[in-house]
């Protein structure tokens, strides 16, 4: 019961961030269902927003003041295209880092089930899994923000991705292991207790197990599926921003190649 709540919950941040590479060379944000893909790397401080292109042939830098620079040469834009471009770099800011807001509350709501795990079985934590918990948290972190800039690309989401997909379940596995073994005294008093409380009877005990398992999923499902709900929003919002860019990009033909979503057909 234990690690199958866990597993769930965990799982929560790196489905809903899942990549493919179905066309061999952009990242898909998320599901299947998610109509736009990412390309090019972004990186986003207070002073300015930096787009590179994947391939490094190109940088695009946007000001707080919508003043844009290819390459250092400055673009000149219309004052309606300095104010589409602001509008534009508003939003990236403001959309982009709810990415790493949504897998930290995946990891959050993996913190719920290990509490409540801990709770039923009146232990006073999993130190292992917690320490995990932990690592996952500063890993994602360290991911998206560094050297005090917010920064999301194919790379970052290659790292972040290949993190999660091929070594959290085998660290996940471990982990529990590890936290099994710690706790394996106070778990066998209280499932010895949970046994007397239930008069010794076997069906009456098992029922009570799997009402706390069921109670302890319906908590962690629920917070699970706000997420994955945020999570469909955010692509949503990915694709109507998708379609600011192909606008700018007819306004401003140097902003070609720069564009950080694509809508898939």
């Amino acid at each position: 019961m234990k690690k199958l709540v866990l597993l769930a919950a965990l799982s929560v941040s790196s489905t809903s961030f899942a990549h493919s590479q179905a066309d061999g060379s952009h990242l898909q944000f998320s599901s299947a269902d998610c109509k736009v893909s990412f390309q090019n790397d972004v990186r986003i401080t207070p002073d300015e927003l930096l787009i590179t292109k994947s391939n490094d042939q190109g940088k695009l830098r946007i000001t707080e003041s919508g003043t844009i620079f290819i390459n250092g040469e400055q673009i000149a834009l219309n004052h309606d295209q300095q104010r589409t471009v602001m509008n534009y770099a508003d939003e990236l800011r403001g959309k982009l880092p709810q990415v790493a807001n949504i897998a930290l509350d995946g990891i959050k709501v993996a913190g719920v089930a290990l509490d409540e795990v801990a709770a039923a079985f009146e232990l006073q934590e999993f130190g292992s899994l917690s320490t995990l918990l932990e690592e996952v948290q500063v890993e994602v972190r360290d991911t998206f923000y560094q050297q005090g800039a917010f920064i999301m690309g194919e790379q970052a989401f290659n790292d972040f991705g290949n993190n999660f997909e091929q070594q959290f379940e085998e660290r996940i596995e471990s982990a529990i292991e590890g936290a099994m073994m710690e706790s394996i005294g106070s778990i066998l008093m209280a499932v010895g207790s949970q046994m007397v409380s239930s008069g010794g009877d076997m069906e009456k005990f098992e029922q009570r197990m799997e009402n706390m398992g069921q109670q302890i999923e319906e908590k962690v499902e629920l917070q699970a599926r706000n997420i994955e709900q945020q999570a469909h929003a955010l692509c949503d919002q990915f694709a109507v921003i998708a379609q600011t860019e192909n606008q700018l990009k007819e306004q401003v033909p140097a902003l070609s190649g720069y564009q950080l979503f694509t809508l898939k057909h």
